[in-house]
């Protein structure tokens, strides 16, 4: 345990990088990934036609896109980094010797494509004619590529937490990137980022061109017919990608949709869902049929469904994998799977290097279970806050003063009868200890202080040594 922990009592680790990263991915997909192919071809279109208006919305879409970006895009993209540091630094470490090439690469296709950004709309108006206008038309394809190589490299590393595939038996950087989920979670992602992006390009001609409604008709049938070719296209990746997910998690796909309260709602949801889909797609099927006849407030109700989808993707993801953060090779509290024998074996507290106690002594016992809370349980839990323990344990004892013999068979077993939950990593004086410090936040409800307001803990002694130096069975293949 090398970590100090960082811990947000409130709101709680995992909801600060879900907005974090829900926030980056809406930005992301339609506005970095989707939009230039987009930008592109309208471009094109008025070198085809003669007519600069096509040319002046693409630009007009192209300093929105830039703005947003470059501005709260680049902010969350570095808000994922900071926030997945400070909650889960063994899993980035991990991730990190596994793919550091990748991610090298990924930096410096980034930096490339912030270039051509930048040179794809300076250039705008310098660039209008003849040779020069190629050349711009071909830097607007080299922003769709470089844009799409981005994604390309991270989906990657999403699909390694999810489904490592060969990566588990030899350990080769081309068996984590070419992942069983790479290639189908590529498709979805890259269907959906054009199709959204098209419904993001109708909500602004929608606000722009009031008076040349010409136009804008031809511009609307135009980004409606490229949002309806990439809907079947979606629609066919989001089955393949479906068909790929491994079964265990798939099981957790209802309560993933719809919360484990409404888990049995799952058939309602997927039926509001269906219809929310079929009316992103009339919407742009009108809007390729009749669009004088589309109210200019209701074309931003397409585009919000399509990212309110997209969140919600990310949640059901990012919750059917767990218990794991990698699967089948790390715990979503940071411990890897084979540590955990060790662990339950010779305890959690002798290799925390920044516990209070490394050891549970009837003196330490509400301290100790403190501690090991902190370890194993606030990467997901708060204490009375969002998915708080209270609550928690509540809902299975009630009110009355909880059973400790009940809770430590539930921590014995708690991930046979919850699955999205990881074994209890401690041996069983660290059980008896969570439990004490369990029952005395039922009577004494009390805030955790992560270690960045509560300071590092007080030096004591300890083994300072890893599971790694006492077995040879938790080697790490990320090493």
């Amino acid at each position: 345990m090398d970590f100090p922990i960082f811990h947000l009592d409130g709101m709680g680790n995992r909801m600060l990088i879900a907005v974090i990263a829900i926030v980056h991915v809406a930005i992301n997909h339609p506005l970095a990934v989707g939009i230039y192919p987009l930008l592109t071809l309208l471009e094109w279109m008025g070198v085809k036609t003669g007519d600069q208006k096509w040319d002046q919305l693409a630009k007009r879409v192209t300093f929105v896109v830039f703005i947003i970006t470059t501005s709260l895009g680049a902010l969350t993209g570095v808000g994922i980094w900071l926030s997945t540091s400070l909650v889960s630094p063994f899993a980035i470490g991990s991730l990190l010797r596994v793919f550091f090439w990748a991610w090298f690469a990924e930096w410096l296709v980034f930096i490339t494509e912030v270039i051509l950004i930048l040179a794809y709309y300076l250039t705008w108006d310098r660039w209008k004619e003849g040779r020069a206008k190629r050349l711009h038309l071909c830097l607007g394809i080299a922003v769709s590529i470089a844009s799409w190589l981005t994604m390309c490299i991270i989906v990657a590393v999403l699909g390694f937490m999810m489904d490592p595939g060969a990566w588990k038996d030899n350990s080769l950087f081309w068996s984590a990137v070419l992942n069983p989920i790479y290639l189908p979670q590529l498709a979805f992602r890259t269907t959906f980022a054009m199709a959204t992006a098209g419904l993001f390009a109708g909500f602004l001609l929608g606000i722009w061109f009031r008076r040349d409604s010409e136009f804008r008709n031809r511009a609307m049938r135009l980004i409606s017919c490229w949002t309806l070719a990439w809907l079947p296209l979606l629609g066919l990746a989001s089955w393949w990608y479906l068909q790929v997910v491994p079964e265990a998690m798939s099981g957790l796909i209802p309560v993933g949709l719809m919360t484990q309260q409404f888990a049995q709602w799952q058939g309602s949801f997927l039926w509001i869902a269906t219809g929310v889909l079929g009316f992103i797609a009339l919407s742009a099927l009108a809007g390729a049929l009749i669009p004088q006849r589309m109210p200019r407030f209701v074309l931003i109700i397409p585009f919000l469904f399509g990212l309110a989808l997209l969140g919600h993707f990310e949640r059901v993801r990012e919750f059917i994998r767990k218990p794991y953060v990698i699967a089948d090779y790390m715990y979503s509290n940071g411990i890897r799977v084979d540590e955990v024998a060790f662990y339950q074996k010779n305890g959690l507290l002798p290799y925390a290097a920044y516990a209070h106690v490394h050891e549970v002594t009837p003196e330490n016992k509400s301290l100790a279970g403190r501690d090991v809370f902190v370890i194993a349980c606030s990467r997901c839990h708060t204490t009375d806050g969002f998915n708080g323990i209270i609550s928690k344990l509540e809902k299975l004892y009630g009110n009355d003063p909880w059973n400790g013999e009940q809770m430590n068979a539930f921590l014995s077993g708690m991930h046979l009868s919850h699955p999205y939950m990881p074994p209890f990593p401690g041996n069983a004086d660290e059980a008896d200890a969570l439990v004490t410090y369990l029952k005395e936040l039922q009577d004494h409800p009390s805030s955790l202080e992560g270690v960045q307001v509560a300071g590092i803990p007080p030096s004591t002694e300890s083994s300072n040594s890893h599971p790694e130096s006492d077995t040879e069975e938790t080697v790490s293949r990320a090493d």
